[in-house]
């Protein structure tokens, strides 16, 4: 069934025509858990994390794998990423907190951020993490001043600006020259930096780190990234010695959040990546370093599926449809930030045809809570439940309470369990924390 393409890999439809993940019917887990609600196929994630690791042994590349927790970050995933040997990319300290909390080992974890606090800071010291990914002057300032009270030395990468505009939204472009984040190679300033950590006593310089965006489908960015990657290390080299031990070119392949999308496969965005590092680094005389990667996306988002109930139908004679659901902008704000793309099916008709236009519409106070324009389902019904596939990344990760909308609960399925990793909000925990 072509539209399962888009479902997590353990995905099917049973025989009363309802969709299952994992051995458990979705309407069982509706019952149980309510709506909305995020699930998760385990084995999906625990398998697109073992492609990368296995595609790089593959081109014959040492590699770091870190996921991307910005994508979606829980206790339970983060015992998972420690048991599949994953690093992690955390920004905040939240994150770190999060991931420790989880038992993922601190000397895995990259912590990014275009600023970071000294709180944050001190707690990535006291954690014992692995690498922090300087990414300001500012930053080298605070960190250096942190460690000489420390008396310790930590092992940094510096983030460089590529000037590499991939076709993707201009929100999640993040390699061009005019952003918050790193070091631009066009202005010198990254070349400035590695000068600068280089001769600090208190930094371990480990090597550099750049990322281009999110939700890209060409592999051609990457090959630009590779040659920019090696050309900045040649004249670091050139002028100093120092070659890194790491590149770290980050993630951003993007996933089919519809049927009609053909995004790159992990094996082929391994492959491009490698063959083109090692191409540019031999160029130029420079030892092939160990490509890192952070991967968030393309790991969870198909990996998720979220199910709603189906509230009211209202039917504008000639005009539209609006199926309104019991969620909407307040678990997924990816349609109205940057005009994100999915589509429905009812659940418990996944036989049906697909023959009514309708406009699914979120319950919150804005018309512009719309999760998707113009789907095509069966004709729907209230007390429908409908499901929106590819919603792993950037769903609950985002989550707010918009309108006092208490956050849905998550779930993980694995042969035919369900197993509650995220319990939903009460009303009550909306007011905990006011006075």
């Amino acid at each position: 069934m072509e539209k399962l393409k888009i479902f997590p890999k353990n995905a099917a439809v049973n025989s009363a025509g309802h969709l299952e993940i994992a051995g458990v019917d979705a309407s069982a887990l509706a019952k149980e858990f309510g709506t909305p609600l995020f699930v998760y196929d385990e084995d999906h994630i625990r398998t697109a994390l073992k492609s990368y690791i296995e595609e790089f042994k593959k081109q014959g590349v040492e590699a770091i794998v870190a996921y991307a927790g910005k994508a979606f970050l829980c206790l339970y995933l983060a015992k998972i990423m420690a048991e599949e040997g994953a690093y992690l990319d955390c920004v905040t300290g939240g994150e770190i907190y999060t991931a420790l909390k989880g038992g993922f080992p601190a000397e895995r974890i990259l912590f990014h951020g275009n600023n970071k606090s000294e709180e944050e800071l001190k707690l990535a010291l006291d954690s014992g993490v692995g690498y922090i990914v300087i990414d300001s002057f500012d930053e080298i300032n605070r960190l250096k001043q942190l460690l000489r009270k420390y008396g310790k030395k930590q092992k940094v990468l510096i983030r460089i600006t590529p000037g590499i505009i991939p076709k993707t939204h201009t929100y999640i472009q993040t390699g061009q020259v005019d952003s918050k984040f790193g070091f631009s190679l066009a202005t010198g300033q990254a070349y400035e930096a590695a000068l600068e950590v280089l001769a600090a006593e208190e930094f371990d310089l480990k090597g550099f780190h750049m990322h281009i965006g999110s939700q890209i489908f060409s592999l051609d960015p990457y090959k630009a990234a590779a040659r920019v990657m090696a050309d900045f290390i040649s004249k670091v080299k050139q002028k100093t010695g120092y070659e890194p031990e790491i590149a770290n070119f980050g993630g951003g392949i993007g996933v089919a959040y519809r049927v009609s999308d053909e995004p790159p496969s992990i094996g082929d965005f391994v492959a491009v990546l490698s063959q083109a590092v090692r191409e540019e680094f031999q160029k130029r005389n420079l030892k092939m370093p160990i490509i890192a990667v952070e991967p968030g996306r393309s790991i969870v988002g198909p990996a998720a599926v979220t199910l709603y109930r189906i509230g009211t139908i209202k039917e504008i004679v000639g005009i539209r449809l609006y199926v309104s659901v019991d969620g909407g902008m307040s678990d997924n704000l990816r349609p109205m930030l940057y005009g994100a793309v999915y589509e429905a099916f009812i659940a418990t008709r996944m036989n049906s045809p697909s023959e009514t236009r309708a406009t699914i519409a979120g319950k919150h106070c804005e018309n512009g809570d719309i999760l998707i324009r113009d789907a095509e389902i069966p004709y729907p019904a209230v007390g429908d439940l409908l499901v929106i596939p590819v919603t792993g990344a950037y769903g609950y990760a985002m989550a707010n309470n918009y309108n006092c909308q208490p956050r849905p609960a998550v779930v993980f399925v694995k042969d035919g369990q369900a197993r509650l990793a995220v319990k939903r909000e009460t009303f009550e925990d909306l007011v905990r924390n006011q006075l």
